[in-house]
């Protein structure tokens, strides 16, 4: 354990760490050295909490996956917003995450601990596959619920098929990370998410 905290504490202290630095670095670019010298403390250390990479990756993932998919539903499942209102919304989150890893706005670098490890995907377990390819079904299912919603609510235009515009936003969100690389910034991803929210919206 490292000085000062319980095993709970110590266990937690190492997933964040691994977080940083695989959304930094990536699976190939992060080791338990690396991790146990952002810490302060040794490899074993970090082996008795998690065994190997692979394991201790899974649980990272996990826990950001989960984390991220309850974000998003608190955005798109709002009581008594309106689409316009979830745009922003999302933007906002989007915006939160990409300057933690950018806090200049110009960096250009990767935010998204999905993003990233979908580079890696051969190194990661069968467990490690799977959570990716879960993640892209629950983000879908997000919004097909909640453009279903908003077109019950007479928000979308009369030729917009609510399960196409569901399929844009979530390949928008499931691309976020890589659309501000290209453009190395967030500006651009600001600009397709409103720019879709208005080519769909009912307008007077």
């Amino acid at each position: 354990m490292m000085e000062g905290m319980d095993e709970t504490d110590t266990r937690q202290a190492i997933k964040d760490t691994a977080l940083e630095l695989l959304v930094r670095h990536g699976y190939r670019g992060t080791s338990f050295g690396d991790i146990s010298a952002a810490l302060g403390t040794t490899r074993a250390n970090i082996h008795y909490h998690f065994g190997n990479k692979q394991t201790l990756v899974d649980e990272v993932l996990g826990d950001y996956m989960q984390e991220t998919l309850s974000g998003l539903r608190a955005v798109w499942s709002a009581q008594g917003s309106s689409l316009s209102d979830q745009v922003e919304a999302m933007i906002a989150y989007s915006r939160a995450r990409f300057s933690h890893f950018n806090p200049t706005g110009t960096e250009g670098r990767g935010w998204s601990l999905i993003s990233r490890l979908r580079q890696d995907a051969d190194l990661l377990g069968d467990r490690g596959r799977q959570m990716l390819g879960h993640f892209g079904v629950e983000l879908s299912a997000l919004f097909a619920e909640a453009l279903s919603a908003a077109d019950r609510r007479g928000e979308l235009a009369p030729n917009v098929v609510p399960a196409d515009a569901a399929l844009l936003f979530a390949v928008i969100a499931d691309n976020a990370a890589p659309i501000t690389l290209a453009e190395g910034g967030f500006e651009r991803l600001e600009r397709t998410y409103r720019s879709l929210r208005q080519m769909i919206e009912n307008r007077p």
